[in-house]
């Protein structure tokens, strides 16, 4: 898969093109690099080559990272798991973005650990693009609620939506109903324009369909290390 540098450029480069088919500028997007199951040493070398944003899917792992990696200059944390809300306190204390705020009780629990001269929280609402209720997020017919209960929290600020591709429909128009609902959260919170949606296998249709964050993992990490 060649070496890192080269599997980072080579994903920015496919990010740009994309973008440009769009009609969009690549400086519009944020590539946040998913480092699940790799060392906190590759987001030390992550950030050698300019990476500044990257995501964790599991509370335990992105905690323990964190910590090892310390405090580098500019470096932004992105929660992109399923949270538990007795993990509030630990997510917060690491997250610059949490991505899967999908339920009022979360949003509760995020603001009641918040400590005195905290900064504010960046939150996205994470949607169920799905009919199963099983998959993380909000239903859609209670998106519009949740960013109402959300925007009231004095120590979250709502920044948009997030969601991940239904497995069994193609992803454009999953896509496109996620930017539809962006609009639902943008009508309580006006300037809530980010919409984290694509990876991988997809971001050149969630890049058409309006997506600001793009969460890309082993095309750029390489093959994950096995837990053990």
């Amino acid at each position: 898969m060649g070496d890192l540098a080269d599997r980072l450029a080579a994903i920015d480069e496919r990010i740009a093109d994309a973008a440009r088919a769009a009609g969009r500028d690549p400086s519009e997007l944020t590539r946040v690099v998913v480092t699940k199951f790799h060392p906190a040493s590759l987001v030390e070398e992550l950030y050698g080559l300019g990476v500044r944003d990257v995501g964790e899917n599991r509370q335990q792992e992105f905690s323990r990272k964190a910590v090892e990696v310390g405090d580098l200059d500019g470096l932004r944390w992105h929660f992109i798991g399923q949270a538990q809300t007795n993990k509030a306190r630990a997510i917060r204390a690491a997250a610059s973005v949490v991505h899967s705020l999908d339920r009022a009780r979360l949003a509760d629990a995020l603001d009641a650990v918040a400590e005195p001269g905290d900064a504010v929280l960046d939150v996205l609402l994470q949607v169920n693009l799905t009919d199963d209720p099983g998959r993380g997020g909000v239903a859609p017919d209670d998106l519009e609620a949740l960013a109402a209960h959300t925007a009231a929290l004095p120590s979250l600020r709502v920044r948009g939506v997030m969601a991940v591709a239904p497995l069994d429909e193609p992803p454009a128009p999953a896509f496109e109903r996620l930017n539809r609902l962006a609009g639902v959260v943008r009508a309580v919170v006006p300037d809530a324009e980010w919409i984290s949606a694509g990876m991988t296998a997809d971001f050149a249709e969630a890049i058409a369909a309006g997506a600001t964050h793009l969460r890309i993992g082993s095309a750029i990490t390489g093959p994950r290390p096995q837990r053990g």
